[in-house]
């Protein structure tokens, strides 16, 4: 599997700033992704705390054994 250079919390920081009300195409300019990466973790991410985010990756590890 692929491993990202970003970590949920990194993710869902950069996510809080578009909805702070930067642009999408600053954000992915400054971040160094595309904007189909960054529309797919808003649509996995969006509106999650770093909690729910931690939890969420907990439940996929465990189905996935």
């Amino acid at each position: 599997m692929k491993r990202t250079r970003f970590s949920d919390e990194q993710i869902i920081g950069i996510l809080k700033e578009h909805e702070a009300g930067l642009s999408a195409v600053e954000l992915c300019r400054k971040d160094g992704v595309s904007d189909t990466t960054f529309y797919k973790r808003c649509s996995r991410y969006g509106g999650m705390e770093v909690a729910e985010a931690k939890r969420l990756k907990a439940l996929e590890d465990g189905n996935g054994r």
